[in-house]
């Protein structure tokens, strides 16, 4: 596993982080606290971290939590089977490349976990995999408000994100439910909190996030700045919770991607059971749960703080 610096591995040990500053964003504040200094590789380290162990598991020591990851073959959500590996590795056609339907892409095609584990996007820098992974880490950034990618101030370290506008555009093709989304952000909240990122900054973002990308048919909405209005929600299908001011006739029909059987797996109807019926996806896990180890189904009891957090499917093309 990979070692972070020694200022990391002290805090993380600890039961808490310093409370962040209400004027310092929480890109900044974590990389100062766990990685000595806030700028853009620090900065783009912090969420590589995140973004990472979010989608493999873990793969740092020391860490707080146990993450079973994104790319788990085989995983639960309240009682629901969820596989998410098809939309990565080609499986299914569900990659949004402009046409009338979704196309196989395979996103990981350079390396795939074994990079990611050194806290890289990829091998090189001309694949599937590292496009991918780049998008995540700048629309990442921006999301959490990190001072490296403020107007100027954005380089080569740590570029701004160049991706689509319209996240809905991007994952069309995905046919995304509730189970699927709020499985995905269960991992990027049990990421977070495995570093020690503190309840009430997983809270603040995964409120900000559920009413951008975990409500159907939301009103076009500008996320990064400058980049004008689009279409952004990702969950679509039946039984994802509407937004307020809803315009569904702005979406198109929701079509499944072709694929392995997989394809209809995790509720896609919506009924199953209800993914919000216990706890809260995102939510913080408690400390006292049983780890099990990446791979794993999950059984995590989450806090019930309400708090429902967007599923970020990760093609950010």
């Amino acid at each position: 596993m990979t070692k972070l610096p020694i200022v990391a591995a002290i805090t993380v040990a600890t039961s808490a982080l310093a409370q962040r500053p209400a004027n310092v964003s929480i890109c900044d504040h974590y990389a100062t606290a766990l990685l000595g200094a806030s700028n853009a590789t620090t900065q783009k380290t912090l969420v590589a971290l995140v973004v990472n162990t979010a989608v493999i598991g873990n793969y740092t020591t020391p860490n707080k939590l146990a993450v079973p990851g994104i790319l788990a073959e085989r995983a639960e959500y309240n009682g629901t089977t969820v596989s998410l590996l098809p939309y990565f590795n080609g499986a299914l056609k569900s990659t949004n490349d402009g046409g009338e339907a979704g196309v196989s892409v395979n996103f990981l095609d350079d390396g795939g976990a074994e990079p990611l584990k050194m806290n890289k996007a990829a091998d090189g820098m001309e694949s599937n995999q590292y496009k991918l992974m780049s998008h995540l880490y700048s629309y990442f950034g921006h999301l959490l408000g990190c001072s490296a990618l403020a107007g100027t101030k954005s380089s080569s370290d740590f570029p701004a994100y160049a991706g689509d506008k319209s996240m809905y555009e991007t994952h069309k093709f995905m046919a995304l439910n509730a189970y699927q989304v709020q499985y995905f952000i269960q991992q990027v909240g049990l990421s977070a909190a495995s570093f020690g990122v503190a309840t009430e900054d997983v809270t603040a973002v995964g409120e900000a996030l559920q009413g951008y990308f975990g409500v159907k048919c939301a009103p076009e909405t500008e996320i990064i700045m400058g980049q004008g209005k689009e279409l952004q929600s990702i969950c679509i299908a039946e039984g994802c919770p509407e937004a307020p001011d809803a315009s569904c006739k702005a979406y198109g029909k929701v079509v499944k991607p072709e694929g392995t059987e997989l394809d209809v797996e995790g509720g896609s109807d919506g009924e199953d059971s209800d993914p919000t019926s216990t706890g809260s996806p995102g939510g913080m896990p408690q400390e006292t749960e049983t780890k099990k180890s990446a791979g794993s189904t999950i059984g995590y009891s989450i806090v019930a703080t309400g708090l429902v957090m967007v599923g970020l499917l990760s093609f950010f093309a």
